[in-house]
C-alpha cells in the first residue's frame, strides 16, 4: 500500500486545524475551566531558602472571609514521591515535613470560596522559622556533588595522546545562567474528585505522566484518574513533570470535598515549575595546523535541587559532533538550595553547544583557517561513539547552503575589519545538533459512515502545531481531505501518548497514526475479503493505494471503492484500528538514528561606544527529516531562534546570594526580547526523510534555538576581537 509517496496533503504548509478555535475563543485552556460548587486555592511559599519551620500562626487567615482551610505539614496526610519516568524521577511530594529546601518552596495551601479571598487569607499565613546557611552557589565548598547521575559521560581514544599531538590547544571556561520557562499563559490545575476517582484539567505536556504519578500518590485506581489538556499556552519544558502545586490542588478538593482551582502567579512561575539550571564548562580543544582535531575534553557542572534527581548532560553533545578521534565528557551536579530545575527548550544542547561552537571558532581562528572550512574539515560522516552510519544527515547542505544564502563569502576574516560607519558589524556561525529521542505511542483511527475519520492519542499541542500535522498525516495515509478528518488530543482516556518534548513527539506520534490508519485500511480489505461484489475482493494491503475517500488498486486505480460505501453495504456505522510506534534500535536498523541537525548564520552590529549589540540577520538551515508541514516547521525554528536570541542577549535568573530569593520573578524585572530586538529571520529546510522510522520526520522543536548564543557569541568576537564566554552579554562586556 502506497503512503506517502504522493505528497498530497503531506509537506503542505496548510493553517492551522485549530486556529479558529483559538482566534475566537473557543479553544479552552485549563484556566479557562470552571465546575460547579467550586473553591479555588492559593499558594504559600516559604521565605527562607534553608532551615526548619518552628511553627505557624494560621489564626488570622483561617478567620479570614470565605477561606474553607489551610493545609500545612501538620495537618497534610502522607504522601508518597511520585513514580520514576522516562526523564527521571518525580519532584518530591510537598507539605510531607518540616525542612524548608528552597526559598518559595510551597509550605501551606488555602483554599477558599474566591481566588481572591485565597490570595488574602496566604499573605496573611504567620511562619517562624529556625534558619541555616544556604547552599547556593556551584562554588560553595559545602555543595554535595553528584558524579555521572545517568552514566553518559564518555570516553574514546587517548585524551592524553591526542594533546600530545596537538599543534594548538584552546582551553577555556564557559559559564551559562539560570533561565525560567515563561510560557504567557500561567499554569493551572482544576481537581474534582467523585469517590476514588479525579478528574484534572491541567497546563501539562505528559497527561499519562499526571494520571499515572497522581494515581500512586493518592493510591488510587489508574484507571479512575482522568487528565484533560486539549490545549496548553505554552510550555517550554515547564509541563513535563507533575509539580508540587498540581498535587496540592488535588489533595485540597479531597480536603474540602470540592473541586478546587489553582493558577500560579507569575512570581510563583519562577520556583514552582522548573528552570534551565547554571552551568559552569571547561572546554579543551586540540588540533594540528592543518586544522584536524586531535583531542576535545569537555567538563560541566550544572546546579540542581537538594532532593531532586533532573539531570542535563551539558558536555555530552561534545562526544558526537566531530571526527575527532579522542573525545573526553564528564558531567557533574552540585545540590543546591534552589528550586527543583526542568527541562526548558534544548536542555543541555542550549548550554553545551555554546560552550563547544565557540571554542571550535577559536580553535579555527587559532589554525588560520575560516570557520566554517574547519567544520566541514572535521565533519563527522558516521556516529562518532558507535561508527554507524546516521540513519540521515544532511549538515553538510546545512552548512554549504545556508552559507550561499547568507552571504558568507562576503565575510573578512581579520575581526574587527568590517564597519558600517561607527557600528561595528560581525559575522558568525555555529554548528548545531539535537539528539535522537523517541519513545513508544499509540493512536486510534476510525472511518465512519459518512466518510469522515477521526483519530485520537492522549498527546499535547504545546503551540507547535500537532493539532494540524496529525490532521495532514492521517488525511495523506486515509487518501481523505484534511477537512474530513477530526484529531483529538490532550485526554488521558484516549491511547497512551509521551510527552510532548524532546524534539520526539512528532516522530513517536506520526509514526503511531501511520500504523494505526494502515491497520484500519485492512480492517476494510478484510470486510470485503469475501465480498464478491467488490472491486476490492481477495487484495492485500500492497496491492491498494487510497485517494479521494476510497480504496482502489493500484494496478487500476478504476478498480475501487470509497469507505463509506463499504460500510453501508455491510451495515456498520464505523471501523476502528489502533496503531503504536516503538522506537527504532541501532542494532536492528544498522545505523545510528539520527536527530535534528542544522546550521546558524548571524549577522550582528555593534555600537562600541554604547556596548549596543543588535542581532541583524539570522539565517537557519534544518536538516528536519521529512517535513509534515512547512508552515509549522518553520515556525518552530524561528521561535526557536527567538529563544535563542533571548538566552544570549536578555535572559538571566538572578538569585539573591544571600537569601536565595528570585529578585526579577516579574515580567517587568526577567528580560527578554520583544519585536524590536527580532531581526529578519531565513528558514531553509534541507535533507529528507530519516531512514530510521515510516513517516520520517525527526523533529525541529528545539534545534531552532540550539547554537544561536554560540553564532552570536562568535559573531561578536568577529565584529570586535573580544571572545565572550559568559552569557548573557551584556552592555558592560560589549563597551570597547
Amino acid at each position: 500500500m502506497t503512503t506517502l509517496e504522493t505528497g498530497r496533503t503531506v509537506g503542505a504548509g496548510i493553517d492551522r486545524v485549530d486556529a479558529p478555535l483559538k482566534v475566537t475563543g473557543a479553544a479552552h485552556y485549563p484556566n479557562d475551566f470552571s465546575i460547579p460548587g467550586m473553591a479555588h486555592a492559593a499558594l504559600v511559599g516559604s521565605t527562607v531558602a534553608a532551615g526548619r519551620i518552628r511553627g505557624f500562626d494560621l489564626s488570622q487567615a483561617q478567620a479570614a472571609p470565605g477561606v474553607l482551610t489551610v493545609i500545612t505539614h501538620l495537618t497534610a496526610p502522607q504522601l508518597e514521591r511520585g513514580p520514576m519516568t522516562l526523564l527521571g524521577g518525580s519532584p518530591p511530594a510537598p507539605l510531607q515535613d518540616d525542612r524548608i529546601l528552597h526559598y518559595g518552596q510551597h509550605i501551606a495551601v488555602v483554599v477558599a470560596e474566591s481566588a481572591e479571598q485565597a490570595r488574602h487569607a496566604a499573605r496573611l499565613v504567620r511562619v517562624e522559622y529556625e534558619t541555616e546557611k544556604a547552599v547556593l552557589g556551584i562554588d560553595d565548598p559545602r555543595a554535595q556533588i553528584v558524579e555521572n547521575p545517568w552514566g553518559l559521560d564518555t570516553d574514546r581514544g587517548d585524551i592524553d595522546a591526542g594533546f600530545g599531538q596537538a599543534d594548538v590547544i584552546v582551553e577555556d571556561t564557559y559559564t551559562t545562567p539560570d533561565n525560567t520557562n515563561n510560557p504567557l499563559g500561567l499554569m493551572a490545575t482544576l481537581a474534582a474528585w467523585h469517590g476514588d476517582a479525579l478528574t484534572v484539567h491541567d497546563s501539562t505536556q505528559w497527561p499519562h505522566n499526571v494520571r499515572t504519578s497522581l494515581a500512586a500518590i493518592f493510591k488510587v485506581p489508574e484507571s479512575g484518574v482522568r487528565v484533560l489538556a486539549p490545549f496548553v499556552g505554552g510550555g517550554f519544558g515547564a509541563g513535563l513533570r507533575v509539580w508540587s502545586h498540581v498535587i496540592l490542588t488535588v489533595l485540597a478538593a479531597r480536603q474540602v470535598k470540592r473541586p478546587v482551582k489553582l493558577v500560579l502567579t507569575r512570581p510563583e512561575m519562577f520556583t514552582s515549575v522548573g528552570h534551565r539550571p547554571n552551568s559552569v564548562q571547561q572546554i579543551k580543544i586540540g588540533a594540528t595546523r592543518a586544522g584536524d582535531l586531535v583531542a576535545i575534553e569537555h567538563h560541566g557542572i550544572s546546579s540542581v535541587a537538594m532532593e531532586d534527581d533532573d539531570y542535563e548532560p551539558v558536555s555530552f553533545g561534545s562526544a558526537v559532533a566531530y571526527a575527532c578521534p579522542n573525545v573526553l565528557t564528564r558531567d557533574r551536579q552540585a545540590r543546591l538550595n534552589i528550586p527543583c530545575p526542568g527541562s526548558m527548550r534544548a536542555p543541555a544542547e542550549g548550554q553545551g553547544n555554546f560552550a563547544l561552537e565557540c571554542a571550535i571558532d577559536d580553535v579555527a581562528h587559532a589554525v588560520g583557517m575560516d570557520p566554517l572550512e574547519f567544520r566541514l574539515r572535521n565533519y563527522a560522516e558516521e556516529h562518532p561513539l558507535s561508527g554507524l552510519p546516521w540513519s540521515s544527515k544532511a549538515l553538510r547542505e546545512c552548512y554549504t547552503e545556508g552559507a550561499e544564502r547568507f552571504g558568507w563569502s562576503r565575510r573578512n576574516p581579520e575581526p574587527g575589519s568590517m564597519r558600517d560607519g561607527r557600528l561595528l558589524i560581525g559575522y558568525g556561525l555555529a554548528g548545531v545538533s539535537y539528539p535522537f529521542y523517541q519513545v513508544p505511542c499509540q493512536a486510534r483511527a476510525s472511518v465512519r459512515r459518512d466518510g469522515s475519520a477521526h483519530v485520537r492519542s492522549a498527546a499535547t499541542d504545546i503551540g507547535t502545531g500537532t493539532y494540524t500535522v496529525m490532521t495532514q498525516l492521517a488525511a495523506e495515509l486515509l487518501g481523505l481531505d484534511v477537512s474530513q478528518v477530526r484529531f483529538d488530543l490532550g485526554d488521558s482516556d484516549m491511547p497512551y501518548s509521551p510527552q510532548a518534548g524532546g524534539s520526539g513527539l512528532t516522530g513517536a506520534l506520526g509514526n503511531a497514526v501511520h500504523t494505526a490508519c494502515r491497520r484500519l485500511v485492512q480492517e476494510f480489505l478484510d470486510v470485503v475479503a469475501g465480498d464478491a461484489g467488490s472491486p476490492l475482493r481477495g487484495c492485500l494491503l500492497d496491492d491498494v493505494t487510497v485517494g479521494d475517500g476510497r480504496i482502489h488498486r493500484v494496478d487500476d486505480p478504476a478498480q475501487g471503492e470509497s469507505y463509506a460505501d463499504i460500510l453501508a453495504r455491510h451495515g456498520l456505522e464505523e471501523l476502528s484500528a489502533d496503531g503504536r510506534s516503538t522506537p527504532p534500535r541501532s542494532e536492528d536498523l544498522g545505523m545510528a538514528p539520527a536527530g535534528a541537525f542544522g546550521a546558524k548564520f548571524v549577522e550582528v552590529r555593534i555600537d562600541p561606544e554604547l556596548g549596543l549589540l543588535r542581532v541583524a540577520r539570522v539565517v537557519s538551515a534544518i536538516d528536519g527529516g521529512r517535513i509534515l508541514n512547512e508552515k509549522t516547521a518553520a515556525s518552530q525554528i524561528i521561535g526557536g531562534t527567538v529563544g535563542g536570541i533571548s538566552q544570549a542577549m536578555f535572559e538571566e535568573t538572578a538569585t539573591d546570594a544571600g537569601t536565595g530569593r528570585i529578585a526579577n520573578a516579574t515580567f517587568g524585572d526577567y528580560l527578554m526580547p520583544v519585536n524590536a530586538d527580532v531581526p529578519d529571520m531565513e528558514v531553509l529546510f534541507l535533507g529528507g526523510p530519516d531512514r530510521a522510522t515510516a513517516v520520517g520526520t525527526k523533529g525541529v522543536g528545539e534545534i531552532g534555538l540550539v547554537g544561536m548564543a554560540a553564532a552570536i557569541g562568535n559573531a561578536v568576537f568577529h565584529a570586535t576581537g573580544r571572545r565572550i564566554r559568559s552569557l548573557p552579554f551584556t552592555i558592560d562586556q560589549l563597551m570597547l
